[in-house]
């Protein structure tokens, strides 16, 4: 089996990261291998059509791939909240929680994740047009192999962006280099309430994989729920993890970035956090009439995520 990441040098997916290199699949009895495939509207794609068993990825991009959640399903959430980080240039000199500050900037933004920040600063009451912001992709980002923060906190490094949504590893490489700022944390408090709740990292299967193999969505399920509660218990296995996969200063700084995510590590999915996806895509158009909450999470595994 394969479970596809749009973002592998990261703390976004990580549960399900960890629960691939750690084990914890395995302890289940799934033999399953870990794919980045960039960005999410592919990794959904190959999981629509068949070539990919799960998905760890944005909870908002799932309709946009199987409209009106039909052939998709969200089964455990891997944290909570809307998860990226608008970083911009240190000289700008912005202020933290100054979403103004964007005006008349380049800002590097994933496909889709972008629709994130879109919503963000419509629900500050920027303009993208009026007050000329330009969310672009970031260069070099779709090379092979490439992780998008980092090629973000590079992008920014290097003058060819003002500034980037991404995710919080990525933002630490961009402060720590002294090229960037930290200006909106949106998980953490920043921006307006509402944009807290437009997405949240999840992992995803297909309705047909629940059908022909319900076992190995459980199995899935029960991995990613441990892992999460390994993580809290002891976050220096995150070291681990980047130990294995990612280059040697980011494995140094995962546990650090990720010991800020624990609050968040909660597998639980809510009716209130599918009104509030169903919401946001209709504001996006991709989806006309709200959905129930079990079009779209496989609500048979609930009572895993408690335990």
């Amino acid at each position: 089996m394969k479970i596809a990441v749009p973002d592998l040098v990261s703390n976004s997916y990580f549960p399900a990261i960890a629960a691939v290199e750690l084990g914890y699949f395995a302890d289940e009895g799934l033999e399953i291998s870990l794919e980045h495939i960039f960005p999410v509207s592919t990794c959904l794609e190959l999981l629509r059509d068949g070539k990919i068993d799960f998905v760890a990825g944005a909870a908002h991009a799932v309709p946009q791939v199987f409209p009106d959640w039909e052939g998709g399903k969200l089964i455990a959430a891997l944290a909570r909240r809307m998860y990226w980080l608008l970083v911009l240039r240190k000289d700008l000199g912005a202020r933290r929680g100054e979403i103004s500050a964007v005006k008349g900037l380049r800002i590097g933004a994933a496909p889709l994740v972008d629709q994130g920040l879109r919503g963000l600063l419509a629900a500050a009451d920027v303009d993208i047009e009026r007050d000329e912001v330009e969310i672009m992709p970031v260069p070099g980002a779709n090379d092979p192999g490439v992780s998008f923060g980092l090629q973000a906190s590079r992008a920014l490094q290097e003058g060819l962006i003002d500034g980037f949504w991404a995710n919080a590893l990525g933002a630490e490489c961009a402060v720590r280099s002294g090229a960037g700022k930290v200006v909106i944390d949106v998980r953490r408090g920043d921006g307006p309430e509402a944009s807290r709740h437009f997405t949240f990292p999840s992992l995803v299967t297909s309705e047909k994989q629940i059908t022909n193999h319900p076992e190995a969505a459980e199995a899935a399920v029960r991995a990613v729920v441990k892992v999460q509660q390994v993580l809290k218990a002891d976050v220096s296995r995150a070291t681990e993890v980047g130990n294995k996969l990612f280059p040697s200063y980011e494995a140094e700084l995962i546990a650090e970035v990720v010991s800020r995510d624990l609050p968040f590590y909660d597998p639980v999915i809510t009716e209130n956090d599918v009104a509030h996806l169903n919401r946001f895509a209709q504001d996006l158009g991709v989806l006309k009439h709200a959905m129930s909450y079990d079009a779209a999470v496989a609500t048979e595994f609930a009572p895993l995520w408690k335990t």
